[in-house]
């Protein structure tokens, strides 16, 4: 499996004996000692899964996933953590884990573990986040981050933006916006649909510079 991991584990030795496994394996890792990165990294990268230490400097581990998932964070997570106790183990579930492997582990159970979370979890993933250059929707939060600032849009707009994401670089005509957006097409004019792509084009380059739609005179528009 080709996917990118993101490591955070306070004691060094243990962090790079991960890394070295893990990579060893096919997986692309990127470790951190302490939290402080990580949110940054979640932003800019394409994250496949969190492994998650809990007694870290700073913050502890699972309340710093609490707070991603506050802020819309999926990237599954498997907290690593000597924390076992069975109240333990429920309040990191609780706070927003996929799996939990308490210390002492086996190297070969926590590969094997994440490769049944990335198995359950990357088409699920992939259907539920559309992007296209600096724009990521979520449909199942159903929300916009344009550059990685969530951006207001109604549901319409919203809608309106998939169809262009899943069919970027194709032009679309007025009709079959009507049809797939709007459902039906017999009750809109082609005006509708220019002035929601309008509006549409306001929210997310209000400075007009990145010109994400396109209009192609006579036919209809495009994302590119």
């Amino acid at each position: 499996m080709n996917a990118k991991i993101v490591v955070v584990e306070d004691e060094e030795d243990l962090l790079e004996l991960i890394e070295y496994n893990l990579s060893k394996d096919g997986f692309e890792v990127i470790g951190f000692l302490n939290t402080k990165s990580v949110e940054q990294m979640l932003e800019e990268e394409d994250i496949d899964l969190l492994i998650m230490d809990r007694n870290l400097p700073g913050v502890e581990g699972s309340e710093f996933v609490s707070q991603l998932r506050g802020r819309g964070v999926l990237v599954p997570v498997i907290y690593l953590s000597a924390k076992n106790s069975e109240i333990e183990i429920e309040e990191g579930f609780n706070r927003g884990c996929d799996d939990y492997l308490t210390k002492p582990f086996n190297m070969k159970e926590l590969i094997l573990r994440i490769k049944a979370i990335l198995r359950r979890t990357s088409k699920k993933i992939n259907d539920e986040i559309v992007s296209f250059r600096d724009l990521i929707l979520d449909k199942n939060l159903r929300t916009l981050k344009v550059d990685g600032s969530i951006v207001e849009i109604t549901k319409l707009e919203f809608e309106l933006l998939c169809e262009f994401v899943q069919n970027r670089n194709r032009v679309l005509d007025r009709d079959y916006l009507l049809e797939n957006v709007w459902d039906d097409a017999e009750e809109y004019q082609y005006r509708t649909v220019n002035v929601a792509i309008n509006r549409l084009k306001e929210k997310i380059d209000p400075n007009k510079t990145k010109d994400y739609i396109q209009t192609v005179r006579g036919v209809g528009y495009k994302l590119c």
